[in-house]
């Protein structure tokens, strides 16, 4: 869900949220509207907040949002909760889109009860990141390096980046906000018995062993590992997916073949969303979303040759 950005503060975010049902395991906010970044669009005032809401019950939320926001949702809405659930949960990538909600200030502030199972979901999250990135990176590198290969991850393959959005977007996001990516993943690089993080100098080893990299591999997520198994792995074989990452580990190209895998997982699902996108948000919304995705990749376009 995207809205109009307020101002970056914690209680901004809080006031915003009381504008829908209070039944959220989870709401983070994220983009240029919550942290600065790089690039033409750096300083613009009216940047788009956006939202990510996760529940327990869809059907239970879109229910009551419909009698709190009706205006928010597309045609979809006369179909009713269940069938918006549908839409959501069995297209794309799980994700109801709405583009271009506007929301005032002048509500409660709202407090949140932290999950624990869910905490302990996005920790492992990070961790499956950066050990995907290591397998990308060379043996040394910087860690602006390394946290524009954990920003690309969702990159990787989506159709978007060819049209629709800024070519640079990646180093755009990370360049401002190195000292918030080692905040966030820097207590992970120093318990990590395969890096030598050299935090004064701001670079990093890791071992590129065969070894090292199949230990790296075999905690990979098990999407990413059965999408490496199914490139590598020859029709009729069949074989273990142990095997294959072994097979992997040894070879040269080992992070080609991750980030092939990261883009055919990435790829179907960004098509799919973006199509779905058209329902969720209403053929009027999608064309003028578009277009401003399409005016930030141009402006970062003529930038670049400038």
């Amino acid at each position: 869900m995207a809205l109009q950005a307020l101002q970056s503060s914690g209680v901004a975010f809080r006031k915003i949220l009381s504008h829908f049902p209070e039944e959220l395991s989870l709401a983070f906010a994220y983009g240029s509207g919550v942290y600065r970044q790089a690039g033409p669009n750096s300083n613009q005032k009216n940047a788009m907040l956006d939202f990510v809401f996760t529940v327990d019950d869809p059907v239970a939320w879109h229910s009551k949002n419909l009698k709190k926001n009706w205006n928010h949702y597309s045609f979809l809405k006369v179909l009713g909760p269940k069938i918006i659930t549908t839409v959501q949960n069995n297209y794309g990538a799980g994700v109801y889109y709405n583009p271009l909600v506007v929301c005032d200030g002048r509500v409660k502030i709202v407090a949140m009860n932290e999950n624990i199972s869910l905490r302990s979901a996005l920790d492992k999250n990070l961790k499956s990141a950066v050990t995907t990135a290591f397998l990308m990176l060379p043996e040394s590198f910087s860690e602006e390096d390394l946290f524009i290969e954990i920003a690309g991850l969702s990159y990787s393959g989506d159709f978007r980046m060819v049209i629709g959005e800024d070519k640079t977007k990646v180093l755009n996001i990370v360049k401002p906000n190195v000292a918030h990516f080692r905040e966030l993943y820097g207590g992970i690089l120093r318990e990590n018995p395969q890096v030598v993080y050299k935090t004064q100098q701001g670079r990093l080893e890791i071992d590129k062993s065969p070894e090292g990299q199949f230990t790296q591999l075999m905690t990979l997520p098990k999407t990413l590992q059965q999408q490496i198994n199914h490139i590598v792995d020859p029709p009729g074989r069949n074989r273990d997916v142990e095997e294959t990452l072994l097979q992997v580990a040894h070879d040269p190209d080992c992070g080609d073949v991750v980030r092939r895998g990261l883009a055919a997982i990435v790829r179907p699902s960004s098509m799919k969303q973006s199509t779905k996108g058209i329902f969720t948000a209403g053929v009027k919304k999608s064309v003028v979303y578009s277009s401003l995705k399409l005016q930030k990749m141009w402006k970062g376009w003529l930038r670049k040759t400038s």
